[in-house]
């Protein structure tokens, strides 16, 4: 079968997908939705995490109406389950932190004057030098730029028992001193990601307490190797964000140009495709089109987006249906979240798909490099293929739908704080903490993460959103969830007089009017990709230190309505270590254990102050988040 139209087949909410499923099954092509179709009844005791296959005794499973109760080893249910816990949180910790490590390499090349990048961050140098104590007196921007570069390579190179530089000066204090006490300060994190691995081996922890603890300190890890060291460095290089309008879904395609698709998570690779788009852009005439537009799919498209308002053509579950339209010329994929399945896709269509990096390769795709030193040579090789590609394109199978939305992106932390100075340029937080603490706003909400084929597509991230600014609840958001919101929106200064409540509307307006904008800011800010959701947690944290408390004590939440990615859970453990409580509408594979389930929903509370709160209807979670956001207030006496 072809994935179904309408919210009713449980496939996706979005009408340009429906349009373009439709198309699929006309033409005989499988989407995730089939393939997830196919794969029913999925294992049972793997969604319970009650399997294990760390060593070839097993597989081993534990059945939890009666026998075995042990596996081969005599690891019981909470064992295993602690254990494929901390694999799933330390394999999203190294997936951010590989990338956060190829930024902090590209920066050392480019200070070196190794590559064709330039600085264009130059105001976040001061701020990200001030907190690690580099002296920056009488020297350029390219000098510091290098010794940052430095620094963070030291952290992975650290021999000691020193905690990471840069975590604890990115942190907030308080934070710190908790988790030393905890002993889960990662030092080297490349040791943290290796003893991890270890330790959940057969024959080593046997505690799964201490493998949850574990679990917390790889969470660290993501937080301050991946999130905060990925978007410090990518500011620096390739700028800080400011807001910028563009449009959102599958009809910023556009049947007379050149169309290429940027997908993944790298910046390097995405910032160098739509700079040559633009300088190749006669090639493209003299091959018969009216340009080269590039469109984004995923973080790359969050990247690109919040820099240079470059359009979005859809998030996750929407990049095989981009294919299916038949006028994606080419699809440029760098590393995490793209489906092996689109070469079959595209093998339907004209499509190229062109992978870039060494650790991210697909049969039957073109492989071009972009490392740091050829990047430019890369890049016009890979637009010069996609024009080439764009004359063998078959008009009959074109099909775009006009779906497509305002979106505003470009919310950095620097650029709010630079918004609400507009309103009080001596004390910037205070209009924010005022609305708070008179409850015109209740609180705020971080929503983040993906699209995951049980979920209806989008439908919960606009949902909850939906209920939670009538409610007067700020909401900022990044990843996947940003790009869900940007199609209906919620991303525009018209959404906020659509969407958000009255009190959460005076203060946008107040605030977009003083900035300039003519009228409201967004109701849901875009603060960018999956790395940014750092830009949240220093948000959290700034708010957090001009009311003198902790930020478990905030009416704040964090949620994952669709989350599918390990990186989602390295994430979400990484919030509840800050004290936050984490919605999720969908378990990781702990039911299994209720050790371990309780530890992550109760127990984990009087530890961090944070704590995970697991709610798959939306409007009942948008209840539960509103009760824990009164809570909080109840709590500060507000």
């Amino acid at each position: 079968m072809a994935c179904n139209t309408g919210t009713e087949s449980g496939r996706t909410m979005d009408p340009a997908v429906q349009d373009l499923c439709k198309k699929a099954a006309a033409e005989g092509i499988d989407t995730a939705w089939d393939r997830y179709e196919k794969q029913k009844p999925q294992c049972g005791f793997g969604e319970l995490g009650l399997c294990c296959r760390n060593c070839l005794q097993g597989p081993c499973r534990i059945n939890p109406f009666g026998e075995p109760k042990t596996g081969i080893c005599g690891a019981d249910a909470d064992l295993i389950v602690a254990r494929n816990l901390l694999r799933s949180v330390t394999g999203g910790s190294a997936s951010h932190t590989d990338h956060a490590y190829s930024a902090v390499q590209l920066l050392r090349l480019m200070t070196e004057g190794k590559t064709p990048y330039s600085l264009k961050g130059a105001g976040k140098i001061p701020g990200v030098a001030a907190k690690l104590g580099i002296n920056t007196a009488g020297k350029k921007d390219e000098e510091v730029a290098h010794e940052i570069a430095l620094t963070a390579l030291a952290d992975f190179g650290n021999y000691s028992e020193a905690p990471m530089k840069w975590l604890t000066a990115t942190a907030p204090a308080e934070r710190v001193e908790l988790w030393g006490k905890l002993g889960i300060l990662p030092r080297n994190p490349d040791r943290e990601i290796r003893q991890a691995m270890h330790g959940t081996a057969m024959g080593v922890d046997g505690s799964p307490m201490n493998l949850l603890l574990a679990s917390l300190k790889s969470g660290l890890i993501d937080g301050y190797a991946g999130l905060h060291l990925g978007t410090d460095v990518q500011d620096i290089i390739f700028g800080i964000p400011t807001p910028v309008k563009t449009e959102a879904n599958m009809g910023v395609l556009d049947k007379n140009t050149v169309n290429i698709i940027v997908h993944g998570h790298m910046p390097e690779v995405s910032e160098k495709v739509v700079e040559w788009a633009e300088k190749l852009s006669s090639e493209a005439k003299a091959a018969g089109a009216e340009g080269i537009t590039v469109a984004g799919i995923c973080c790359s498209g969050n990247e690109v987006l919040m820099r240079h308002g470059v359009p979005l053509a859809g998030n996750f579950l929407s990049q095989e249906l981009a294919i299916i339209t038949g006028a994606v010329d080419a699809m440029v994929v760098d590393v995490q979240c793209f489906m092996p399945a689109i070469t079959k896709v595209a093998a339907c269509y004209h499509t190229k798909i062109i992978t870039t990096q060494a650790i991210a390769q697909l049969p039957d795709a073109e492989h071009i490099p972009i490392e740091p030193e050829n990047a430019d040579a890369g890049a016009q090789k890979i637009l010069r293929l996609a024009i080439e590609t764009y004359k063998k394109r078959n008009p009959s199978k074109i099909h775009i739908p006009p779906h497509k939305s305002e979106a505003w992106g470009g919310f950095s932390v620097e650029a709010i704080v630079g918004a609400l100075a507009k309103v009080d340029p001596v004390q910037p937080l205070k209009p924010l903490v005022d609305s708070i603490v008179n409850g015109t706003i209740k609180g705020a909400v971080g929503v983040v993460g993906c699209n995951n084929v049980k979920i209806t597509q989008d439908v919960f991230h606009v949902e909850l959103i939906k209920e939670l600014l009538a409610q007067d609840v700020l909401v900022v958001a990044t990843g996947c969830s940003a790009q869900a919101l940007a199609k209906y929106g919620f991303l525009s200064p018209q959404g906020a007089k659509t969407y958000a409540g009255k009190g959460l509307l005076a203060v946008l307006t107040a605030v977009g009017e003083a900035a300039g904008l003519g009228g409201p800011l967004p109701p849901v800010l875009h603060m960018g990709s999956c790395v940014d959701n750092s830009r949240i947690g220093d948000l959290v944290g700034a708010l957090a230190a001009y009311l003198k408390v902790p930020i478990k004590d905030l009416p704040v939440v964090a949620s994952a309505p669709e989350l599918q990615h390990e990186k989602a859970v390295s994430i979400g453990v990484w919030a509840v270590a800050l004290g936050l409580m984490t919605h999720i509408s969908l378990p990781p594979p702990v039911l299994g254990s209720p050790l371990v389930s309780q530890v992550l929903t109760e127990g984990i509370e009087g530890i961090t102050g944070g704590k995970f709160y697991v709610e798959g209807d939306s409007h009942k979670a948008a209840a539960g988040i509103l009760a824990h956001i009164m809570q909080k207030r109840k709590g500060l006496g507000l």
